[in-house]
């Protein structure tokens, strides 16, 4: 447990170094947020509910979504592909901790260094947004482990992306393709809920609906009663799927790294 500290203290001070490059990133969150207010309320045209869900809620679920999506998804490219083309993965191999977590470690250092900001940024948000409380004291119990869940799964698939540099060398353009398909899928742009049947049973069958969908309906009443333990344990399903693949994917992938060393 004390070398993984180090790890993520490592990542956490990186973060803070390249101030102005990670305040922009919270400048285009605060825009997407106003753009996507815009979007629904001109959506909504004056009407009170689409599909029984209010503009309110729309709203509320667009700011929460958008922060929280920031919060758990990994704003660099995975230090993975660099490391391998580098070499430098052969010096963390020496290290008494293994490969993947040094790496979900140094994630979750780097995801750390948001939150100070988060809060800072919080308030502007939900001036340019909307906000609400928990729909009730479930919701309210329930939203910080499914924020855990969510974060957990997307440092996970970060993990499986950046480990497909080992055959590769290069992720830059699937990281592109990836954070497209996982930002729509996840409902963090739009909600399962108004998405077309085929495409919300597709989004229901991959994992990143429990990155972004499902803490956000779990706190705004979408998800309630039994409903939030399924989701609950969704997320807990992915969870030890994505890590036995990870536990897979780096037993042969360390294969490479001998191989590329002679």
């Amino acid at each position: 447990m004390k070398a993984h500290l180090a790890c993520a203290r490592m990542e956490f001070r990186v973060a803070l170094a390249y101030r102005t490059s990670y305040l922009s990133t919270f400048v285009m969150m605060l825009l997407q947020i106003y753009l996507l207010t815009v979007v629904w309320s001109a959506f909504y045209d004056g009407r009170e509910e689409v599909d029984g869900i209010g503009l309110g809620t729309m709203t509320a679920y667009a700011t929460l979504a958008t922060l929280q999506y920031n919060l758990v998804s990994p704003w660099r490219s995975s230090p993975i592909d660099q490391r391998v083309r580098e070499g430098k993965v052969a010096v963390d191999l020496l290290r008494p901790i293994g490969f993947p977590g040094q790496m979900l470690a140094g994630q979750f250092g780097w995801i750390s260094a948001s939150v100070p900001v988060l809060v800072v940024a919080l308030p502007f948000a939900l001036l340019v947004g909307a906000g609400r409380a928990p729909e009730s004291p479930a919701a309210a119990f329930a939203y910080p482990l499914a924020l855990l869940g969510a974060l957990v799964v997307n440092q996970l698939l970060g993990l499986l992306l950046g480990m497909v540099s080992f055959w590769t060398l290069e992720v830059s353009g699937a990281l592109l393709a990836y954070r497209f398909v996982a930002q729509f899928f996840s409902g963090a742009l739009v909600p399962l809920w108004f998405m077309p049947d085929p495409v919300r049973a597709a989004a229901e069958l991959l994992p990143f609906q429990a990155t972004a969908h499902t803490p956000a309906a779990v706190y705004l009443g979408q998800i309630e009663g039994p409903g939030i333990a399924a989701a609950l344990g969704v997320q807990l399903w992915w969870i030890v799927a994505l890590g036995g693949l990870a536990t897979l994917v780096w037993s042969r992938a360390r294969h490479r790294v001998l191989s590329q060393g002679g």
